[in-house]
Parts: C-alpha cells; structure tokens; sequence
C-alpha cells in the first residue's frame, strides 16, 4: 500500500518539489471518499481544503436561480479541485460535487497556510502550481459564460 508521500510524490501537481516540502505537505494530508452526489464543498463556505481526485470524477458547478446548477468544469483523476484556501478571504467561489464515488486526497489548507508562513519558499511553489489552475478555472466560467449569454447571430 502507497502512503500519502510516496502518492504526492508522484503527482503532476508536485512533482519537482522538495522532499522537506512533500513532508511539510503530508502532514496536512488526509485520505477523504465523497459518494455521488456530495458536495465536496459550497460556494460562500469557509475553504479550507483542497483535493487531489485520486479516483472519480468532481463537477464545478455554479447556482443560477434561473438555471440551477450550471457546471463550469468537469474534473477527473489526477486533477485538483480548490484552489480557494489560498486566497483570502478563504472562501470557495464555486460548489464541487461528486458525480460519482470518488477517492480523493484533501489537504487542510489552513495547516498549508501555516507551513507557508513558516517556509515562505513553499508558499511561491505552491502559488506558482495553483496559478495556472486558477486561470484554467477562468477560462472554463468564461466559456460557460459565452454559451448562456452569447448572442447567435
């Protein structure tokens, strides 16, 4: 059985990062299993956590009162789900749900932020990962966007 360093080590998210800061990281790590339909997380909730999908897939939803819930991005195996934790005010800006049972790994954010603090290079490597995840992330809304609102001509 693989432990949770040996699991991140291997990660595209972290791999390249130091192993002092793989320690760092799997103390704030625990195994999390989310059924279909879960929410991982609420949209307005404290962020807290984020997640390595290690099996399953994670719908990013948003709620319109016209629509219900529109999925911004369907996320699968490997992907990262949250990326809230990291910037104040700490809050998540979509819902996560699981569409199907799904193994995920979460990491408490609050314990990252606390590490960060401590090693401020581990806090530029893990801000330099989440960076093109948060644009990512801007680029699938934008597009959801485009498809509601856009005009056909």
């Amino acid at each position: 059985m693989e432990n949770l360093g040996s699991i991140l080590k291997k990660h595209p998210f972290f791999q390249g990062l130091e192993d002092n800061h793989i320690e760092f990281i799997v103390g704030c790590a625990a195994n999390a299993r989310f059924k279909t339909g879960e929410f991982l997380c609420r949209e307005g909730q404290e962020a807290n956590y984020f997640f390595l999908i290690r099996e399953g897939t994670v719908n990013l939803e948003i709620y319109s009162p016209q629509k219900g819930p529109i999925i911004i991005q369907t996320l699968g195996e490997g992907e990262i789900v949250g990326w809230s934790w990291i910037i104040s005010p700490y809050q998540w800006r979509f819902d996560a749900r699981s569409v199907d049972n799904t193994r995920l790994i979460a990491l408490d954010g609050k314990c990252l932020r606390d590490k960060c603090n401590e090693d401020p290079s581990l806090g530029y490597e893990l801000l330099k990962r989440f960076a093109p995840i948060i644009e990512q992330r801007l680029v699938a809304t934008k597009i959801q966007l485009l498809d509601l609102y856009g005009k056909d001509d």
